[in-house]
């Protein structure tokens, strides 16, 4: 019975992972063309994505990186706090994400959280772009 429930699901998160995948491709970004063969999506046993792009070579153009940069300050820190040390949501200092892969708070990004505040965020951002954001929450976001 369970195996039918994770059956059922799976089509519309290969649908997320094509659409992911294709939207990506069409980034006229460098770094999204020179790393699309790196997005992989894991289905966990329960249907869910838990991975979207795993690619140690994450980079954006110096450009988009500081409108992420204030999309992060501005927006996220509306929730997480202006300084990321929390508020409504969570704080997001190095500390406090320590334990938590990349991929995994890149997903958040992109997906955000059903039944809490946290909206998805992957209208806005391609898979590329949230893993850099993710991997600058855990480095330590500079001033």
């Amino acid at each position: 019975m369970y195996a039918n429930k994770v059956i059922k699901k799976l089509p519309s998160k290969m649908l997320f992972i094509t659409t992911a995948l294709l939207t990506n491709s069409s980034f006229n970004n460098s770094a999204t063309a020179a790393t699309s063969s790196a997005i992989a999506a894991n289905i966990a046993a329960n249907g869910t994505i838990i991975s979207v792009v795993n690619s140690p070579a994450i980079s954006v153009n110096s450009e988009r990186q500081q409108e992420l940069l204030h999309l992060l300050r501005q927006d996220c820190g509306s929730c997480h706090g202006m300084t990321l040390k929390g508020g409504l949501g969570p704080a997001l200092l190095p500390a406090d994400l320590a334990n938590k892969p990349a991929e995994f708070l890149a997903v958040t990004i992109l997906q955000g959280r059903p039944g809490t505040a946290m909206p998805p965020w992957n209208a806005f951002l391609s898979p590329i772009e949230a893993r850099w954001l993710a991997q600058q929450l855990l480095d330590g976001v500079s001033k």
